[in-house]
């Protein structure tokens, strides 16, 4: 036996390549884009005061504790060695201040005004302001300007703990790094007055301050621009009297500034008339410059916050128009539906409509399967009780439990087994198309049923020669769990309606899987079905438009399919579909510059499908992203009065397509919850399909685990759910 020193250990797993084994990127950067878009939100609500902002204000409190020569001195406080004294201005020279910006509307015209009339000033920025306007801020320094601190947040200092007041300070600091390169010693409290106003509150604040290096400025003439009194008044206020040096205390931000401006203007040089000189404040103190230069990592830190700042900005404006448009897709889909819809069920329901001579003829009825053992038998007898004649071809692709087996045990009439090595749906399909006696072929799915009358509904609509392939009524026929609760109103509402107004707009671009109908005449010169996407449907319906076939609804054919019961399975399903869509719309692309029914379609049916299918459910999120948004941030009660305004809309529309299917409204009850749930799973769904798409990843077809719940109609009644099996689970 070797030595402990000589054994070979067997590799350890590398755990960081299994994670990323396990995570792929389709699912990876969905995750990504969601913590990214959380962080800019953040970081916007917290530059916009929405978070961690505190408004709270000090009532006065007693001045017992606040040095006499503090009361009684000038507006500039000096207690940075421990020792506090203060400093006025002297006479005829006057120092301008502007707080609580920079305003974008109004900084940029006060800046105007103080070059025309050759006058120096001190803006007091928030951080939040800066960080939002860095261009303002480099323009006052570029201009001989002073900056100073205002507080990021704007908050009472006096109710702040220290760790607070140096956040405020650092973070407004950072802002200026950012914006103009440089630090500041100056700092104005908010909510701040004159000395003579410093209290027991405000008074240990200011001594703090002076410790961490600044100089506190107050004034000593304040023109309560923020009352808009009326320019006359302004400039009264403003001015101090025989001719004394002043602090004058004036507002940028904070909402309309025209009076300031007004009064600004004339102001500046009537008192220079006078004999006054408008400077910063070291230049009327004849001190060193308040600003010094930032350099190295901290100047960069400076500029990666602005950086982020502007981004997020951008972001949320460029989310706000995303919102825009996706509200008004939502809401012109919704009218479009009741609307067209409400049109398309008056003209087939109207007494005497008939599409064309009855379509009595045998048609062919191929049900391609694939590992149907616990659902095929219900699906054949189902159609053994059709009113319409049939033949029925069961196309066994390469099952390994024994579908075929079973379907030739039962030993009926005018069904026929085809055997074919595994090969997929589309080449199943066109295995039936080519051993199809008759011209017109319906297709379901092998987890479907039918209705004794759904083959001949569905295939009236061929009496118009027109008519090339027509959709069928899908419906759920496992509604008693919730998620399948939740995918019976998306088939009722979702699917069929959308059928019903895609059928006026003559645009169907899907013949469901689970039952639709086809001329054999139609479908030969297209090649049939193709396997060049994952949603040969899709993409069969979009050739026949092409071809020049029209393509309608046929609202009284049901059948009954087995809907996916567990989050995995309708992730794979509604993921296949997703990407299976956006392979078909690109791959029917040329039809836009086509011309003949191709260009039509594509001018008309690709925009529709690519606005209401893709675009629309992918800016979706949008709506919940601004619910959250205005949930936690505020409007509180304006975002919930919103969002229930949607919510009714959904409800007018969803109980309108029950009503015109005729479906009991009691299931409607789960609606608030699948627009809370279900739909954010169809969220990540799609903008998984979109990201495969764009990074070129290849989905392979998935197998949806199937349980026999769907039994056949009995006498016209709806199926209904089996109790539960091992193999059948509700979902968690």
């Amino acid at each position: 036996m070797a030595p402990p020193s000589h054994r070979r250990r067997a590799p350890r797993p590398d755990r960081r390549g299994a994670l990323r084994r396990r995570v792929p990127l389709r699912l990876l950067l969905p995750l990504l884009v969601l913590v990214a878009l959380a962080a800019m939100l953040m970081l916007r609500g917290y530059v916009h005061s929405e978070i961690l902002a505190d408004h709270r204000v000090q009532d006065p409190a007693p001045t017992t504790e606040v040095p006499k020569e503090i009361l009684e001195g000038g507006p500039v406080i000096d207690a940075r060695g421990g020792k506090a004294t203060t400093l006025s201005v002297p006479d005829h020279r006057l120092v301008l201040t502007f707080d609580d910006g920079p305003d974008p509307t109004w900084t940029p015209k006060m800046l105007d005004v103080l070059k025309k009339h050759d006058a120096h000033a001190v803006f007091f920025v928030t951080g939040t302001m800066a960080s939002r306007h860095p261009d303002l801020v480099q323009r006052m320094v570029d201009e001989g300007h002073e900056v100073g601190l205002h507080t990021f947040n704007h908050p009472d200092l006096s109710l702040q703990s220290k760790k607070r007041i140096d956040w405020e300070l650092s973070q407004n600091q950072l802002a200026l790094t950012g914006a103009a390169g440089i630090r500041t010693s100056l700092f104005r409290p908010p909510y701040s007055s004159f000395s003579a106003a410093m209290d027991n509150k405000s008074w240990p604040v200011t001594e703090y301050i002076g410790s961490r290096g600044y100089l506190t400025v107050v004034n000593n003439t304040d023109s309560e621009d923020w009352k808009r009194p009326g320019v006359d008044e302004i400039i009264r206020r403003a001015t101090p009297k025989n001719g004394e040096g002043a602090i004058v205390l004036m507002h940028d931000s904070g909402g309309d500034r025209s009076q300031t401006l007004a009064a600004l203007d004339t102001f500046l040089p009537d008192l220079k008339d006078k004999g006054y000189e408008f400077d910063n404040l070291t230049e009327a103190l004849d001190a060193p410059s308040a600003h010094s230069p930032v350099t190295g990592p901290e100047l960069w830190k400076g500029k990666a916050w602005i950086f982020l700042v502007q981004a997020s900005e951008k972001i949320t404006g460029v989310l706000v128009v995303g919102l825009a448009i996706i509200g008004t897709l939502v809401i012109a889909r919704f009218v479009l539906m009741l609307l067209l819809s409400g049109a398309h069920a008056r003209r087939v329901r109207r007494k005497g409509f008939r599409w064309g001579p009855p379509v009595t003829e045998p048609v062919t009825v191929l049900v391609p399967a694939y590992n149907e053992a616990k659902c095929i038998e219900n699906t054949v007898n189902s159609l053994m009780a059709s009113d319409h004649p049939i033949e029925v071809l069961v196309i066994d692709d390469g099952s390994t439990d024994g579908t075929a087996r079973i379907v030739e045990a039962m030993g009926l009439p005018n069904v026929r087994v085809i055997r074919q090595l595994n090969a997929g749906k589309p080449a199943a399909l066109n295995r039936g198309l080519a051993n199809a006696r008759h011209d017109i072929v319906v297709m379901m799915d092998g987890d479907t049923v039918f209705e004794p009358s759904t083959v001949r509904e569905l295939v009236q609509p061929f009496g118009d020669p027109r008519v090339g392939a027509v959709a069928g009524n899908a419906k759920v026929g496992n509604k008693d769990s919730l998620i399948g609760a939740w995918q019976h109103i998306e088939y009722v509402m979702g699917f069929n309606l959308d059928r019903r107004m895609y059928d006026i707009l003559r645009c169907m671009p899907t013949i469901p899987g689970a039952v639709g109908a086809f001329r054999k005449s139609a479908l030969e010169p297209i090649g049939g079905m193709s396997d060049d996407t994952l949603a040969e449907d899709t993409d069969v319906t979009m050739a026949l438009h092409r071809a020049g076939w029209r393509v309608v609804y046929a609202e009284n054919a049901r059948a009954w399919t087995e809907a996916p019961e567990t989050v995995q399975q309708l992730w794979s399903q509604r993921y296949r579909w997703s990407y299976g869509t956006m392979q078909a719309i690109w791959k029917h692309r040329r039809a836009l510059v086509d011309k003949g029914p191709s260009g039509r379609f594509g001018r008309v049916g690709l925009p529709f499908v690519s606005l209401f299918m893709i675009v629309a459910p992918l800016l979706a999120p949008l709506i919940d992203v601004f619910l959250l948004y205005g949930l936690v941030f505020g409007p509180t009660q304006q975002t919930i009065l919103a969002w229930l305004g949607v919510l009714a809309i959904q409800a007018v529309c969803a109980a309108y397509a029950f009503r015109l299917d005729k479906e009991r409204m009691t299931h409607l009850i789960s609606l608030p919850l699948q627009q809370i749930l279900y739909r954010q799973l169809m969220y990540v769904v799609l903008l998984q399909s979109w990201i495969t798409a764009l990074t070129g990843g290849r989905l392979r077809w998935q197998k949806l685990r199937r349980t026999g719940v769907v039994g056949a109609p009995v006498n016209g009644a709806v199926p209904s759910g089996q109790a539960y099996d091992d193999d059948r689970r509700p979902v968690a």
